[in-house]
């Protein structure tokens, strides 16, 4: 059986950090379900050449955001976890604070009530302390922070190179085996 993994695309700018985990993730032994903010559809289409239903595509199973009945909103489906890249501001918030009402903000609820991985990466400049505390109550709550910040040390030449490397320390969380970027040595 294959292994699940959730894969969660915010409002945020940055969706070409969700499109290209999902492209990895096709790649590999992983059924990834996918759930897309009505912002980032839109920033989909403003951000990149993909459109909606390319990106839908990728997933082996799609949920609207507003379906809160949806398996990934339960316990009982068992997962690897979730990544939600990028993350908003407002969804941090929901998920720092509980408020479950869509099904991106229950899923990671979920994850984190389940003590599984839950990786956010945080599209937001600068932040304010508002922010920092809610950055720290997911911590506090089981999350990791992945903000895209790049690393040069891997001499990056395009920005594709740039968010290889970011989508490969998430991989890395999740022990997911790449070649996305190359290693300190």
């Amino acid at each position: 059986m294959k292994k699940r993994i959730v894969v969660g695309i915010s409002g945020a700018s940055g969706v070409i950090y969700g499109i290209r985990i999902l492209e990895e993730l096709k790649m590999k032994d992983y059924e990834v379900h996918l759930i897309i903010t009505e912002a980032a559809k839109k920033n989909i289409e403003y951000e990149t050449d993909y459109d909606v239903t390319q990106v839908e595509k990728l997933a082996d199973v799609v949920y609207d955001n507003n379906d809160i009945t949806a398996a990934i909103s339960s316990g009982s489906f068992l997962t690897e976890g979730m990544i939600i890249a990028p993350c908003s501001i407002k969804s941090l918030s929901g998920i720092s604070n509980s408020f479950n009402n869509n099904l991106l903000i229950r899923a990671a609820d979920v994850i984190l009530k389940e003590k599984r991985k839950l990786a956010l990466l945080i599209r937001e400049t600068p932040l304010h302390l508002g922010h920092i505390k809610l950055i720290e109550n997911a911590i506090l709550m089981g999350a990791l922070i992945y903000p895209p910040v790049p690393s040069f040390y891997h001499k990056p030449e395009t920005i594709e190179d740039i968010v290889n490397q970011t989508i490969g320390k998430v991989f890395d969380y999740y022990k997911i085996e790449h070649n996305l970027f190359r290693r300190w040595k």
